[in-house]
């Protein structure tokens, strides 16, 4: 079991003190299943990349701001948003924590 909650205060703390202002830690590996915590600083982003056949992400602590071609949704703490199958960014509009959910092929 995981204590989410002990790992957003974990992974924040790490990333107010990484250079890029970002820590991840996967915390499932299950054959497709992937889930991934992710730490963000104000201001750092994840810059536009491909998506997995399937993914959500639910924020843990923050907002952030999720964009792909043409739009862009804000989610706060507490929010789930499935992530669209198309390229995509995801920016930490204040120091935030996520978890992304992803089902690789």
């Amino acid at each position: 079991m995981h204590d989410l909650a002990a790992l957003a205060d974990e992974h924040l703390a790490n990333a107010r003190t990484a250079p890029h202002g970002r820590s991840a830690h996967v915390v499932v590996h299950d054959g497709v299943l992937r889930q991934s915590v992710i730490a963000m600083v104000s201001g750092t982003a994840l810059d536009e990349h491909n998506a997995p056949p399937a993914a959500s992400l639910q924020v843990l602590r923050g907002r952030v701001s999720l964009t792909a071609a043409g739009w862009s949704e804000e989610l706060s703490a507490g929010e789930l948003q499935m992530i669209p199958k198309e390229r995509h960014g995801l920016t930490a509009l204040e120091d935030a924590v996520v978890l992304l959910t992803a089902v690789n092929d």
